[in-house]
């Protein structure tokens, strides 16, 4: 039994943001699937802002109107609370009980003030956010300003990201950029210089929570790249930008329908807001409340931090929309309280190493490196590895010299990092784009045909058998040829099943995977069903 005070309880203000008021809670009713989740995601949030610490004031209503619980109805409500703090990786660590007319009456209705901690030495936690939009609509500076902290006066922080000749010259992104910022206790670790590589490091090292961006193209002749960045990277979010001083494109609408396609949860920012007036702001947010209502998403305007903690656990349906502006900074302190709190999704970190090759280089003094996203498992430095597969299907070892993400020297890495590894035992020559880094168990086999389910997004006329568009999964990209198996022919807006063989290569795949084909533009989108026939 809890002791009861012989203190009046004084009930804090609202404003207190780690502190949540509840009237009563019961197993019956907030244990089950959708009611824990939402508490869960509500103590995540509390805890996030209190540093580790939340406080539950218990027998109050949301205004901070005392109503009292009997004994019964406190037990409950405490046993609900250890449940959802187990949930986070906390623990009930005190309990103050008080009767409600403070004269320490054990036959009335009493209220509770509840610690809760979250336990032992913090996990360094890791999301991956890809960025998507219209050129031009403030994609790459967005990223930096949250990097750095600082309002873009002179309209050149996407230079921080942009780094190649010609994408400064052109002031367009070319090629994917990854990059990421931090936070500790809740706090985003700003760059002074997001390209030194020091000062990165030093984030890796000391942030307990980081967000990896993977920047996409937003021009439309470089769709392929975005494709590859969506798709190959083993996103968790999508950041969508949409411009004040222009609106939902065509390019808007077909980003949304490739971060719908690999399934992930999407974040709304208009940007530019300082540009425009309030009538064209208006007009900006409901063309994206028709767009995303249109795709079964629900929009929700993020006003103040507490809308944050209302979608946290709801956005595989609900969209946060967040106004903002690189010139003043209005909105990134709100999407810094969004970028913090939001959870990592479920990684197999019980599986087998596996990460699809990105990028390699050919470094001096530490010879063949690969990068890419982990997609399952953990990596460990000196581990015997397998790589492939080439151009005959086959595979061959390799060793693990070293861990890096972004100039951090990691001894393991887990699934969902965004690393380079430096190889021994295979020649830069006979790496490429699209092949495996994986554990020996997989066994891996190269697959030339396989089954799957697609839909079509657009398409001047109609698909039929003998169809050859280019094959995006993971980060493979392939001619194949396409074969109907239920219908003579697909049209936009259709589903159905098809076989697909690859033209060139045999190339890596797994059931589940999600692919999206295109040729020119983006034509459909897919699931991988089952592997027919192997090299």
């Amino acid at each position: 039994m809890v002791p009861i005070s012989n203190e009046r309880i004084a009930i804090p203000r609202k404003e207190n943001k780690n502190i949540e008021f509840k009237e009563r809670l019961t197993p019956a009713v907030h244990l089950k699937d959708e009611k824990k989740q939402h508490l869960a995601a509500q103590m995540r949030y509390t805890l996030e802002l209190g540093r580790g610490e939340a406080v539950y004031i218990i027998g109050v209503d949301d205004n901070g109107k005392a109503v009292g619980l009997t004994d019964i109805e406190f037990e409950e409500t405490l046993n609900v609370l250890k449940v959802v703090a187990a949930e986070n990786g906390a623990r009930i660590a005190k309990v103050e009980k008080f009767s409600e007319n403070g004269d320490g009456a054990t036959d009335g209705k009493f209220i509770g003030r509840v610690l809760i901690l979250r336990d032992g030495k913090p996990v360094k936690r890791h999301i991956i956010v890809a960025s998507a939009g219209h050129v031009n609509h403030g994609k790459s500076t967005l990223i930096a300003c949250l990097m750095t902290g600082r309002p873009d006066s002179e309209g050149k922080s996407w230079l921080y990201l942009d780094t190649l000749p010609h994408e400064i010259e052109r002031g367009l992104s070319a090629d994917l950029h990854f990059t990421l910022y931090g936070f500790k206790d809740g706090k985003p670790l700003h760059f002074k210089n997001p390209l030194d590589k020091k000062e990165r490091a030093k984030v890796v090292e000391t942030a307990d929570k980081l967000v990896s961006f993977v920047d996409t193209v937003g021009h439309e002749n470089w769709q392929k790249t975005t494709i590859r960045g969506l798709v190959g990277q083993n996103i968790d979010y999508g950041l969508l930008v949409v411009a004040a001083d222009d609106g939902v494109t065509h390019i808007t609408r077909e980003h949304l329908g490739l971060l719908l396609a690999m399934d992930l949860p999407v974040i709304i920012c208009v940007t530019k807001v300082d540009r425009m007036q309030e009538a064209k702001i208006a007009n900006v947010e409901h063309q994206i409340d028709e767009l995303l209502k249109n795709v079964g998403r629900v929009p929700y305007a993020i006003r103040e931090e507490e809308d944050i903690a209302v979608i946290l656990d709801k956005m595989q349906t609900v969209v946060p929309v967040i106004r903002t502006s690189a010139a003043t900074l209005e909105g990134y302190g709100l999407l810094d309280s969004l970028l913090g709190t939001l959870p990592e999704r479920k990684k197999a970190l019980d599986k087998p190493f596996l990460m699809f090759i990105d990028r390699a280089y050919n470094i001096t003094g530490a010879g063949v490196v690969v990068s890419g996203t982990i997609k399952q498992g953990v990596l460990t430095s000196d581990a015997q590895l397998i790589i492939g597969p080439d151009k005959d299907g086959h595979f061959s070892e390799a060793k693990a010299k070293s861990i890096e993400m972004h100039y951090h020297r990691l001894e393991k890495a887990n699934a969902g990092l965004v690393v380079g590894v430096a190889l021994k035992g295979i020649r830069f020559e006979d790496v490429e784009r699209g092949m495996i880094l994986c554990d020996a168990s997989i066994k891996p086999r190269a697959v030339r045909s396989f089954e799957a389910e697609v839909l079509v997004l657009n398409h001047p006329t109609r698909i039929a058998t003998g169809y050859e568009p280019v094959l995006h999964t993971n980060t493979v990209a392939e001619s194949v040829k396409l074969s109907l198996m239920d219908k003579r022919y697909l049209k936009a807006g259709e589903s159905g099943r098809v076989r697909m063989t690859f033209r060139y290569k045999p190339q890596f795949l797994q059931e589940g995977d999600k692919l999206v084909f295109r040729e020119g533009k983006t034509k459909g989108i897919g699931t991988i069903t089952k592997i027919l026939a192997y090299a």
